[in-house]
């Protein structure tokens, strides 16, 4: 089955939404350009805050609550620019997230992360990391086809919102 038909049923499932689309994203995810930590965050421009939606590592980093944006070298990149962001060390992780202790204790010392921007507003973001240096040209070249799925993620869930069927 291809990832397009996979992610299409994912789609078209009546139960388990958008869950079930998030987790048919990160399949497509993992096989364009691998993923160790993957999680989906949203934005609330009005209010200045984000969210995370999706985790595939909820014991670390589970699906719950807000927490400010924080303006710095990553907003300038993906805010403002929506731009692919890409961190390959440990320390260039430290100096915009301050979680880093936690992310370098999953095995995880690179990352990218991935604009998602619908009718000219950044919506939020795909966050794939890995072992450091791992997100390197090639697969950064090949995350700017992992935008529209990601896009179609988003719009699940604003539609599951508006149907008062999405709990996160």
């Amino acid at each position: 089955m291809s990832d397009n038909t996979s992610l299409l049923r994912a789609i078209e499932a009546p139960t388990d939404q958008p869950q079930a689309t998030y987790r048919a994203l990160e399949s497509i995810v993992e096989k364009t350009v691998g993923v160790r930590l993957f999680t989906l965050m949203e934005i609330d421009h009005e209010r200045a805050v984000a969210w995370r939606n999706y985790s595939n590592m909820p014991d670390a980093y589970p699906i719950s609550g807000e927490k400010p944006v924080q303006k710095n070298r990553w907003s300038e990149i993906v805010e403002d620019r929506r731009e692919i962001f890409v961190a390959n060390t440990i320390d260039e992780i430290a100096e915009v997230f301050p979680d880093y202790p936690l992310i370098q204790s999953l095995g995880c010392e690179s990352c990218m992360n991935i604009p998602i921007v619908i009718a000219g507003q950044l919506r939020g973001t795909l966050n794939c990391l890995h072992v450091a240096g791992y997100y390197k040209a090639d697969r950064v070249a090949r995350a700017e086809s992992l935008k529209l799925p990601g896009t179609l993620a988003f719009m699940m869930a604003a539609a599951c919102r508006s149907n008062g069927e999405n709990h996160v």
